[in-house]
């Protein structure tokens, strides 16, 4: 079932020093959307993407696509 309370997940590449980023993908199926948040500020500004362009940056992160 899916709701309209983010289910907040912190990604499994966030460091221990605090850099880490929030995902609620649970919004996915009935938004189509992906928000995403800086886990030290949670009530701050959630960045909102559409899902085809969620799965692309997380293919390229996995792919190693954007190492400098």
């Amino acid at each position: 079932m899916t709701t309209d309370n983010p289910r907040w997940i912190k990604s499994s590449y966030s460091a221990n020093g605090g850099q880490c980023v929030e995902v609620a993908t649970n919004l996915a199926a009935a938004h189509g959307t992906v928000p995403v948040r800086d886990s030290k500020d949670p009530h701050g500004p959630t960045l909102t993407f559409d899902t085809t362009a969620w799965h692309a940056f997380v293919a390229g992160v996995k792919a190693d696509d954007f190492t400098a």
